[in-house]
């Protein structure tokens, strides 16, 4: 059984930031360590969030019953980080900022056995970016991992993307934690090609920006996506093939295609993303260049990118309407 001084101790000192890995095995261990660690915020008048998908939120909720009253925020993972690419900034970034001069205590759970294999690369390259994205800050981040669950391999990433690990009977310093940056790089993998049956265009230059939106808009609709999400697609696409002409020297190349109940549109070109955190960290006011993968971010429900000297692949997932 997780107790508190395990989670306590892990997160007793202010002005620095810790993230720590969680594994439970049954839902007695989950609860104990979540609301141990939620109990000791509270007991320093800290503003906590607890992000974590829909029936483990069900429970920390229960448990805690009344008394946490609005000090505790609660979010659903599975809704505000269905992209794992939004969570840094909508989810974790936006609650900091929310108390600005205050330690933010938070239970943020990314992955869980439900996510999918398309999901995890995007996922685990969240969990390692996480420390770069909160260096310096007053913060505490415990991530839940469900040891029964979840793949061996997503454990064993897990102690390469948290400094701090706890279980139910201890907390260590993780051996293998090291360069954030080489852990997210990990997963910046080989995205598989379309399949034969995507429909697909070759664009370049701002001229072709028109026709690409057409070519679009035809395979949308005829996917069956709502108007919204056509909308939304529309600006996403347009996005990344404007960054196409502006940036790179040769033609790009836009897929769509339907796979797996998602609208899925890949953007291809000779260009090379050399940060790692594009995308994930908002934009400021004044900020000019870098707000395009943010947005994409922010209207698709999964980013996949996969970038190199070579060239960048960008793959976009929207799911289409249940009937």
């Amino acid at each position: 059984m997780v107790t508190a001084p395990q989670v306590r101790a892990a997160v007793a000192k202010p002005g620095q930031f810790e993230h720590l890995g969680l594994l439970y095995r049954h839902p007695e261990e989950y609860v104990a360590g979540t609301t141990a660690f939620v109990h000791d915020a509270l007991a320093v008048d800290a503003p906590v969030l607890v992000a974590v998908p829909g029936d483990n939120l069900d429970l920390i909720r229960d448990s805690l019953g009344a008394a946490p009253g609005a000090r505790v925020q609660f979010a659903d993972m599975a809704v505000a980080g269905r992209n794992p690419g939004r969570i840094i900034p909508g989810v974790l970034l936006a609650f900091a900022a929310a108390h600005p001069g205050r330690r933010v205590w938070i239970i943020g759970e990314p992955i869980w056995p439900g996510r999918t294999t398309i999901e995890y690369p995007a996922c685990a390259a969240h969990e390692a970016l996480i420390n770069v994205a909160f260096a310096g800050r007053d913060a505490a981040i415990l991530c839940p991992y469900d040891a029964e669950g979840l793949d061996p391999a997503a454990l064993a990433d897990s102690h390469h993307t948290h400094p701090i690990m706890v279980d139910g009977t201890r907390r260590w310093l993780s051996p293998v934690y090291g360069d954030p940056f080489g852990a997210a790089a990990k997963f910046n993998r080989p995205l598989p090609d379309p399949p034969d049956r995507a429909a697909a265009m070759t664009f370049e230059g701002f001229d072709s920006l028109a026709s690409v939106r057409r070519f679009l808009v035809r395979e949308a609709v005829a996917a069956g996506l709502t108007h919204d999400q056509i909308a939304d697609l529309t600006i996403a696409v347009n996005e990344l093939t404007t960054n196409t002409s502006e940036h790179t020297t040769g033609a790009g190349l836009l897929s769509v295609w339907t796979e797996d109940g998602t609208l899925v549109c890949q953007v291809g070109d000779d260009g090379h993303l050399r940060d790692p955190l594009a995308g994930r960290i908002p934009p400021t006011g004044d900020q000019r260049r870098g707000r395009g993968l943010f947005l994409v971010n922010q209207l698709c429900d999964l980013v996949r990118i996969h970038t190199g000297p070579a060239g960048t692949t960008i793959r976009l997932h929207t799911r289409l309407p249940v009937a």
